[in-house]
């Protein structure tokens, strides 16, 4: 079993960021590599190729809603039940980090917004 979602993310990140580190990107690339040439892609393909926060906000949701259910037909027998449990507690982990990334760089550009009306009140520009 990959950590498809985790990967995938890390792929997003590298899109939103713009890091080219291709050591990261060709390691993310051979683990998701059952996902990605997919015709119909899934979440994981869709996240893997974000290139917005919000997108990959929203294809994680949908990774994640898929390894839920993929955690709940799992035999708790099945040798792979505890790995698979702990891929939903890691990408839950990475949903919750994901969520704080995004509700930073919010504030930090409303914090930019205040910054900016308030340089303008103290040195009003005048036409």
């Amino acid at each position: 079993m990959a950590c498809a979602e985790l990967e995938a993310l890390r792929l997003a990140l590298l899109n939103i960021t713009g890091t080219t580190d291709e050591h990261a990107k060709r390691h993310a690339e051979a683990e998701l590599e059952d996902y990605l040439g997919d015709a119909d892609p899934g979440p994981i393909q869709a996240l893997a190729n974000a290139t917005t926060l919000d997108e990959a906000q929203r294809h994680l949701d949908a990774a994640l809603v898929d390894l839920e259910e993929e955690a709940t037909r799992i035999d708790e027998d099945d040798p792979q039940s505890g790995y698979l449990r702990g891929r939903l507690v890691a990408v839950r982990d990475a949903e919750r980090s994901l969520r704080r990334i995004r509700e930073g760089a919010d504030a930090f550009l409303d914090d930019l917004g205040e910054t900016h009306h308030t340089l303008h009140d103290a040195f009003p520009v005048e036409d």
